[in-house]
């Protein structure tokens, strides 16, 4: 299995044929080189319609023919864009070959941008993701809430990818009490150093979760793959 970083909040799993990519800002992102062409995802997933994390999930859902499972209000955007589409939201379960996803709450705002208006999105949302016998939380965009721990008990998360920036999301001390809540056995930050105004060393996060022994922090540099070992 691997897990590719393409900076802020976007991810990609994959596994041979089968790959879940989140929030796929990539185009804009000052961060990102260059537009993986050869991205083919079996599934999508965008945790609210902020630019920053809808991206080109309608290009890219329409050139790999694939679907984009979010909240209803930003299925409804991405449908219109005719992408092939899928919708969730608290609570719900989907299922897969590869496993399955649950949406979880998130506290945040959504919206989508529609000319030179800003649209009301709904409600933002994280996603619990089972992928090939390991699970994934993605926080999406986020502040600190107690329910976190509800997530950390009943889902046993190999991986926790969680926003440190500040400013519009949790900064890295509140990032801190949520990886005691999840207690995930790693957690990889995002959501940091795209521009100015969420610029953190996340090497000292790195450190005070180690610190307090609640799991691992991995840093992962925009473009970087990893490999996973798969269950």
């Amino acid at each position: 299995m691997e897990l590719t970083f393409y900076g802020h909040s976007c991810f990609y799993l994959q596994k041979k044929d089968t790959g879940v990519l989140i929030d796929p800002w990539l185009r804009q992102n000052p961060v990102v080189k260059e537009f993986p062409a050869k991205l083919k995802p079996s599934l999508i997933l965008v945790s609210h319609g902020h630019g920053d994390h809808l991206g080109d999930a309608v290009e890219i859902a329409k050139g790999a023919n694939c679907p984009i499972l979010s909240t209803p209000e930003v299925i409804y955007h991405c449908g219109k864009g005719g992408a092939k589409t899928m919708p969730g939201h608290y609570g719900g379960t989907v299922r897969f070959d590869f496993g399955q996803v649950k949406f979880v709450p998130a506290w945040h705002s959504s919206s989508v941008t529609v000319g030179e208006d800003r649209v009301y999105a709904g409600n933002p949302c994280g996603f619990v993701i089972k992928f090939y016998g390991l699970t994934f939380y993605h926080a999406g965009d986020t502040c600190l809430f107690l329910d976190m721990k509800l997530i950390g008990d009943r889902n046993n998360l190999d991986y926790a990818f969680l926003p440190v920036g500040g400013l519009f999301t949790m900064d890295p001390e509140d990032a801190l009490e949520a990886v005691k809540l999840l207690h995930a056995k790693t957690v990889i930050p995002m959501h940091y150093n795209t521009w100015d105004r969420i610029a953190q060393k996340v090497e000292d996060f790195q450190a005070a979760v180690q610190k307090q022994k609640v799991g691992k922090c991995q840093l992962m540099k925009p473009g970087e793959t990893i490999q996973i070992e798969d269950r």
